[in-house]
């Protein structure tokens, strides 16, 4: 099956629309994907029509829209489309889709599609709790997961009606960029490359924040966005993804679990829970490295004579030495960051390796942050020390690309007998 680069053209990419409220939000995703210079084709349900009707979906992809095999039937629809698509995304998929994928069938369009295509495949539920959590559907899941495709964990929230839980359509965005993620892997490496399918990884966001009264806090620059791009890449390649998030102010991203935080106590109980199951932890956080020794119950008050309070400090919970030292899975593949300035003491390099020594992590990836680079930068560059001596360069590029590569060396370390 050619790619996009070998055919010369946009990437073709076939958007599944089956036949719940979500339907609406499908509009979102397949406007960001035409937009960004995708070449879609809407392939609704009969059900989905009932939603959002053929006119639209013609209109905002540029192509006619039919949901039935005997349509321009001398063209075989329900053949050529799959064949020619570089990428499959079901979004929402409905658990009736999910389980006409896992079991073969094709009576329409896209179930036809669905077994026809040979690039990668990414299902975005949205349902209610009851049917997401259901038995048949579960199996379903891991029927389409063992045989490679991508099936997004729901986001929990508000559903159909007064009824909330697990089964809410994730954001389209997230799923976009999930999807895109995936689009791009497969261009590089063929096939649909779930490294991490199995695996449940945990990856901390953020900064954490240490209050002086119920207004003041102790705090740092992370905006999370490399904690956030290493959590969508992980579940672009096929993990169970737990994000502890500090103080993010960026939507969830697709298919993961957001455990969010504020302090660094809640910072490391939440990754310490998380970490008793987990084959990785990438602690991309930043948490405050002091906390005050007593925090005001009420906003601290100019003085009149111009003084200003001593405040004590005393150290926070070193996580990272912690999970490192005391791994519930002893397999499991640590990862932590370092953002460094460089002195008169050594340079950033330097205090990298003694960080990752001091730690006892397995992997450190060292950040320059000399006049404030990185922060809230959605391009990062790093060196990836290795506890066996080695050094990988990432140069600047997307924060997606630096965390492809910080996975690709966890991956590494799987496949490497202890």
């Amino acid at each position: 099956m050619s790619g996009p680069e070998e055919h010369g053209g946009a990437p073709r990419v076939v958007l599944g629309v089956s036949g719940g409220i979500a339907a609406y939000k499908a509009c979102e995703l397949l406007r960001r994907f035409t937009e960004s210079g995708h070449d879609v084709t809407v392939v609704p349900t009969r059900a989905a029509l009932e939603f959002v009707g053929a006119a639209t979906w013609a209109a905002l992809s540029g192509k006619p829209v039919s949901s039935d095999v005997w349509d321009s039937v001398h063209e075989v629809p329900h053949v050529r489309i799959g064949q020619a698509a570089d990428l499959v995304v079901v979004a929402p998929a409905t658990a009736d889709v999910l389980a006409k994928a896992a079991h073969g069938l094709a009576d329409d369009l896209l179930s036809n599609t669905l077994l026809t295509a040979r690039c990668p495949v990414v299902f975005a539920p949205a349902m209610h709790t009851e049917m997401w959590e259901h038995a048949a559907t579960q199996e379903n899941v891991a029927t389409l997961r063992r045989r490679g495709a991508v099936v997004i964990e729901p986001a929990e929230g508000r559903l159909t009606g007064a009824d909330t839980g697990k089964g809410r359509f994730p954001d389209p965005a997230e799923i976009f960029e999930l999807a895109r993620d995936v689009l791009a892997r497969s261009t590089l490496g063929g096939g649909t490359p779930l490294d991490l399918a199995g695996r449940h990884v945990v990856v901390s966001a953020g900064g954490t924040r240490e209050y002086l009264d119920p207004v003041r806090f102790l705090g740092n620059r992370s905006s999370g966005r490399q904690g956030y791009a290493l959590a969508r890449a992980a579940a672009a390649r096929g993990a169970e993804v737990t994000l502890v998030a500090a103080n993010v102010a960026l939507p969830d991203p697709a298919g993961v679990k957001v455990v969010s935080v504020e302090t660094t106590g809640q910072l490391r109980d939440a990754v310490v829970a998380a970490a008793a199951t987990a084959d990785a932890v990438v602690m991309a956080a930043a948490p405050a490295d002091y906390r005050p020794t007593e925090t005001a119950t009420s906003k601290m008050k100019k003085s009149d004579d111009g003084s200003a309070p001593t405040i004590h400090l005393a150290q926070t919970p070193d996580v990272l030495a912690e999970i490192s030292r005391d791994r519930a899975n002893p397999a499991a593949v640590i990862v932590g960051f370092a953002a460094e300035t460089g002195d008169d003491a050594g340079s950033v390099l330097d205090h990298g390796r003694a960080k990752l020594a001091r730690k006892g992590c397995d992997l450190l990836v060292v950040n320059d942050v000399r006049g404030g680079k990185v922060f809230g930068a959605s391009d990062n560059e790093a060196v990836i020390l290795d506890v066996d001596g080695g050094a990988q360069e990432v140069p600047l590029a997307s924060k997606s690309v630096l965390a492809h590569a910080i996975w690709d060396r966890v991956a590494a370390r799987f496949e490497t007998p202890a």
